[in-house]
């Protein structure tokens, strides 16, 4: 990680990669992760995790299943939400957004459960900044 300070502008203008995390920096054991979305995410899980959300352009949608039943929340920029752990989710955009994430590191994007993963969302425990 940079001891510099990180432009989130530049950092987001570096990749064209969606549903591909890039690591912008860490705090004690949670990475720091940006990523551009379009589309729709899969259904999945973070067993022992919470997830949080942050919106820094477009819309973002979180679909949601719990004891509760099945329902979304739709997130417009300078939104935050948190996905609790052990809750199913699903993530989309349908005209595209930024986001930022927090996770303990080593978390994997489509969690410890999920369904089948297609070639448009990237299975990772996210990438680098620099590579």
């Amino acid at each position: 990680m940079s001891s510099e300070p990180t432009s989130l502008a530049k950092a987001l203008a570096s990749f064209d990669v969606l549903w591909s995390p890039r690591i912008v920096t860490r705090v004690n054991d949670y990475d720091v992760r940006i990523a551009k979305v379009k589309g729709e995410h899969i259904w999945h899980v973070h067993e022992s995790t919470d997830e949080f959300f942050l919106v820094l352009d477009g819309e973002l949608h979180i679909g949601l299943r719990d004891g509760d039943g099945e329902r979304a929340v739709t997130l417009p920029a300078g939104s935050a939400f948190t996905v609790p752990r052990g809750t199913e989710h699903k993530p989309y955009s349908a005209d595209g957004a930024s986001i930022m994430l927090f996770e303990p590191t080593g978390t994997l994007t489509v969690g410890d459960r999920h369904e089948d993963v297609p070639d448009h969302v990237d299975a990772t425990t996210g990438h680098s900044l620099e590579g």
